[in-house]
């Protein structure tokens, strides 16, 4: 039986992440925007917590949004240290007979990674996206199988990648929260890429090239991602933005035009940042409390999380939760750092809102003979009083 070790009222307010919609009629907010797009999701960024969706597993063709993948892996290589931005890449016929959206790159000549990945994300290039694909796993087909492991990695469920661009495919699919979980993994693992998102315009061989994110010119808050059009995707946005230090992702699908997807994401991110806000209340690795180990090296163990615990409240709500913390009653060594020995809950009244594992902060190896000795008799004992 576990017993509760530490209990400790936080001043905290949790949005119900199965319900939203609920919720937010509980806490006397209006309801979420019905938006003019076949799929929509807003999540916020720190927690992963889904504040609005509506159809967000649907599998919809992704257009261009398929090059935040392309350019996801390529960042991925370049902090591995499998290619350099100051790589060479020789562009084939096929990158350069690439229709749709082009950076305008020439068959036989030689482009920089860098360039390239500006013209992925700025410019939209079909053609730099299939350079840089075949130039990381040497054919786009290749390259396809990558996306679909890494997907898979990100728990992208609803996505399969056919291609590096997006092109029409009845195989190549994916989600507004797929994407959006892409977005989050794009903007946390790599700040220093993530700026080229931000960027409005990219100018290669002579021609200037606007980002089709109209959200960049309308709102200073807005730093991406990435448009995506075709005609049987409709015009689709991931975009991001940050007020007062939250971070938020809105993924719209298959609105009608330009400007309607820059005007539904609008009214996501406006309804987020009015109506939430997000805390962090225990830092990855921080002590939470310290327990006996028996038959140990040391007597004590640090315990604490293995990833922040981050939460997504409605705005005034900010007394009404209680974190408490339980913790297996015997710990016998060894004990492996990492490895599991209890549970931190966030209760809003009598019910769990939010649970995480408890972990190991260190590894306690077996303590001597005599120890282990000592140990097992004091442990008979106890079992017989307790």
């Amino acid at each position: 039986m576990n017993i509760t070790c530490f209990a400790q009222r936080v001043s905290l307010s949790l949005l119900l992440l199965t319900a939203p919609a609920a919720w937010a009629s509980q806490m006397a907010i209006p309801s979420p925007p019905q938006l003019a797009a076949k799929s929509y999701v807003l999540m916020d960024a720190a927690s992963g917590n889904v504040l609005i969706e509506e159809n967000a597993d649907e599998r919809l063709p992704p257009a261009s949004l398929t090059k935040l993948m392309t350019a996801y892996l390529a960042t991925l290589d370049i902090n591995r240290g499998q290619i350099k931005q100051t790589d060479m890449v020789r562009i084939s016929e096929k990158a350069w007979r690439m229709g749709g959206s082009k950076m305008f790159v020439e068959v036989g000549k030689e482009v920089s990674v860098d360039d390239l990945l500006h013209g992925i994300i700025i410019q939209s290039g079909n053609d730099a996206s299939v350079a840089i694909a075949e130039h990381i796993a040497g054919s786009e087909e290749a390259f396809a199988d990558m996306m679909n492991s890494t997907a898979q990695r990100l728990g992208m469920d609803n996505s399969q990648f056919r291609n590096a661009t997006g092109w029409p495919d009845p195989d190549h699919y994916s989600s507004a929260k797929d994407m959006a979980r892409l977005a989050r993994a794009i903007i946390f693992e790599d700040p220093q890429h993530y700026a080229i998102y931000a960027q409005k315009e990219f100018l290669w061989n002579g021609i200037k090239q606007p980002n089709r994110n109209l959200l960049l010119w309308r709102d200073k808050t807005v730093d991406g991602l990435k448009t995506g059009h075709t005609d049987e995707a409709g015009y689709c946005l991931v975009s991001s933005a940050v007020r007062d230090g939250m971070r938020l992702i809105s993924v719209v699908f298959g609105t009608n035009s330009e400007q309607a997807r820059a005007a539904e994401t609008q009214k996501l991110l406006t309804y987020g940042f009015r109506f939430f806000e997000t805390r962090t209340f225990y830092q990855k690795g921080a002590e939470l409390a310290k327990t006996q180990v028996w038959k140990g090296a040391t007597r004590q163990l640090k315990a604490g999380l293995a990833s922040d615990l981050t939460l997504t409240m409605a705005k005034g709500q900010l007394d009404k939760l209680q974190a408490g913390m339980t913790l297996n009653p015997q710990l016998i060594a060894p004990i492996q750092q990492g490895d599991v020995i209890g549970k931190v809950e966030v209760k809003l009244g009598d019910e769990v809102v939010h649970s995480a594992d408890l972990i190991a902060l260190e590894t306690v190896e077996e303590g001597g003979l005599f120890r282990r000795l000592w140990d097992s008799i004091r442990l008979f004992f106890f079992g017989l009083f307790n």
